[in-house]
């Protein structure tokens, strides 16, 4: 590539790449310097260097209450982040295999449909769910209807969970589908002629060569999950809170900066981590 591509390639970077420093290399550096700063009463910080945020993360008080404490609260975001992405996979992976095996006009529909909930705001969404879920929602008027009394829904971690199930879900099936898109199905039929069963084509053929979009579907989803704050305060009532709701309480309500802080670069790290899983995977499926 000559000196001109060079230029030329350059300022075609160059609008990206300062957007990304701007909006998100340097928030994200402000607050990795805060984490390690003083709290400052009323909110803000006084630019004296500690580790007393990241101390009163990594420290366990018996005395608290269990939903108030952030070890617990830590403990939850990830369970409920592993427990969504499982129930996503277990509904998204049979749905994704079947849009791909229908003809080139059915599938077009199906994916429209998957992909129809993203042209409303996911906020409206989930209070669609509230009125769905509440005491005197639609399932709660079907039971009613059958005879059947009434169930405690809505302000439960199982709302929470529906909640999540459903943001997360079309984040599941697109890179499944992608995946099995591209499988021969062909390979299939060779293995029955064979005499392996159904168990043994999944899980010998099928799922092992569209492992590639099972893990970009689960760490998509996994990573979603746990950023939730939506969902907890609408469907859980502010009952049940995660990572997303523990940050806001520090930075709008306890104003406290530093620990908020100290908050958002564990889970940062926690991020990176799932993205270079998910990009070591890619690799090693690549090279395989």
């Amino acid at each position: 590539m000559d000196r001109r591509k060079k230029l030329v390639l350059g300022i075609l970077i160059l609008p990206g790449a300062l957007w990304i420093n701007l909006l998100y290399v340097v928030p994200s550096i402000l607050i990795i310097v805060y984490s390690f700063l003083t709290r400052q009463v009323g909110g803000g910080v006084i630019w004296k260097l500690n580790l007393a945020a990241y101390e009163k993360l990594f420290s366990y008080n018996p005395d608290a209450l269990f939903i108030n404490n952030f070890i617990v609260i830590f403990m939850r975001t990830f369970w409920w982040g592993i427990l969504t992405m499982a129930i996503c996979l277990l509904i998204g992976y049979p749905l994704a295999f079947y849009i791909a095996q229908q003809k080139s006009s059915t599938r077009n529909i199906l994916l429209f449909m998957v992909i129809v909930p993203f042209w409303t705001n996911f906020l409206v969404r989930t209070y669609a769910w509230k009125f769905i879920l509440n005491n005197n929602g639609l399932i709660n008027v079907i039971l009613s209807s059958f005879g059947f009394g009434r169930i405690p829904l809505i302000n439960t971690p199982l709302a929470v969970i529906i909640g999540l199930v459903y943001g997360s879900l079309p984040f599941m099936v697109l890179p499944l589908y992608a995946s099995i898109e591209k499988f021969n199905f062909s390979f299939i039929e060779a293995a029955h002629d064979l005499g392996a069963g159904y168990v043994q084509v999944f899980t010998r053929i099928l799922f092992p060569l569209t492992l590639p979009g099972v893990v970009a579907g689960s760490t998509l989803v996994f990573i979603l999950t746990i950023g939730q704050f939506v969902v907890p305060v609408i469907l859980g009532g502010g009952k049940v809170a995660m990572i997303g709701n523990l940050l806001a309480q520090q930075f709008s309500t306890a104003f406290d900066w530093p620990f908020g802080s100290a908050i958002a670069v564990v889970f940062i790290l926690l991020m990176m981590f799932g993205i270079g899983y998910y990009i070591v995977s890619e690799a090693k499926a690549e090279t395989v």
